[in-house]
């Protein structure tokens, strides 16, 4: 019998590894989120995310130049508002903080591709995604999330969007039935080919700490429990991404990344839909904190990490490390 073949001698040459590698990782793959804030020169440093800002929108622009620089193709708004109230009515102002930077930013940098999260989270004074209403039960008061009231405001934050000249929606909300009423109301507003990219199976993670502070949005009652997904459940991940792709979304995205890498592979091996994935804010938190400590070595552990998303079945990962991961692949 002939032994075992044993490739060895590509373990001492980079390039035939190369070669013969199963997957890569390439700046293309890469959306870089960003938090817009009112304001001029406004570069305000997010504590528990080093490296990471609040920006106002005259920074938001250089930082689409310089992304765009790099090779990342995409950008992700956040929006944090100088006002909040109870139905986060700046989400969905024509005028508001994100239609202005989304307008500033395809001004200078029209090639980047522009996407909005669509929420009402960073807008509210309660930090919830949704409207919410007190309910009696059982003889006490509560307050719920009115999921029907809120999908008719994501409607106009999405069109507010798409007029501002948004390339892409990202509803991030994960109430029932917003990507149909999303795709209906663009449509209706003359927005046939604005794609949606779905946060399809968003879980309610401890790893969204970090965000929460540079969003500006902790919840001021309860959890998101009650909208977000349970993190044990994996069959209900596929009902949720079946039913968004029934009801208009181009692309889905599971969230958050590191822990749900079986999610993201099981949706890719039951859907032909693009995949994206959110290397979240609590996932970044951790490998700074190491690598400052230098229990880690911050560039092997991230591509090795992004690899892995790759590899677990995303065509998109939104993290970070976008311009950072640019530069270590050969971007600049």
């Amino acid at each position: 019998m002939f032994p075992a073949h044993r490739p060895r001698r590509l373990r001492s040459n980079e390039n035939l590894r190369r070669m013969v590698r199963e997957y890569s990782l390439s700046v293309d793959d890469f959306i870089y989120p960003l938090f817009v804030r009112p304001g001029q020169g406004e570069r305000r440093p997010i504590a528990s995310m080093p490296g990471q800002f609040q920006l106002s929108i005259d920074e938001i622009v250089k930082e689409a130049e310089e992304s765009l620089s790099l090779g990342v193709p995409a950008i992700l708004l956040f929006g944090i508002p100088a006002d909040k109230d109870a139905v986060g009515s700046e989400a969905y102002d024509p005028n508001g903080i994100v239609c202005e930077a989304v307008r500033a930013v395809k001004e200078a940098v029209p090639e980047i591709v522009v996407i909005t999260d669509v929420c009402l989270c960073e807008y509210t004074d309660h930090g919830h995604c949704g409207v919410v209403h007190r309910k009696e039960r059982q003889g006490r008061e509560e307050l719920v999330i009115d999921n029907d009231a809120t999908l008719k405001l994501l409607v106009k934050e999405s069109v507010a969007h798409g007029e501002a000249g948004a390339d892409m929606v990202a509803p991030s909300d994960m109430m029932d039935g917003r990507i149909g009423a999303i795709r209906n109301g663009l449509d209706e507003a003359g927005f046939h080919d604005l794609p949606i990219m779905a946060y399809s199976a968003k879980y309610a993670s401890a790893f969204y700490g970090p965000f929460r502070e540079a969003a500006e949005s902790p919840p001021q009652f309860g959890d998101r429990s009650t909208y977000q997904m349970d993190p044990p459940n994996s069959d209900e991940a596929i009902r949720e991404v079946e039913l968004d792709i029934q009801e208009g979304a181009d692309i889905v995205m599971t969230k958050p990344a590191l822990a749900y890498m079986d999610i993201t592979r099981r949706v890719k091996d039951t859907f032909n839909i693009p995949i994206a994935t959110y290397n979240v804010s609590g996932e970044y938190a951790m490998v700074k904190a190491a690598a400052a400590n230098g229990w880690i070595d911050e560039k092997r552990v991230v591509l090795e990490m992004l690899t892995g998303f790759r590899r677990a079945g995303a065509d998109l990962i939104l993290t970070y490390w976008a311009k950072d991961a640019a530069r270590w692949l050969g971007g600049g």
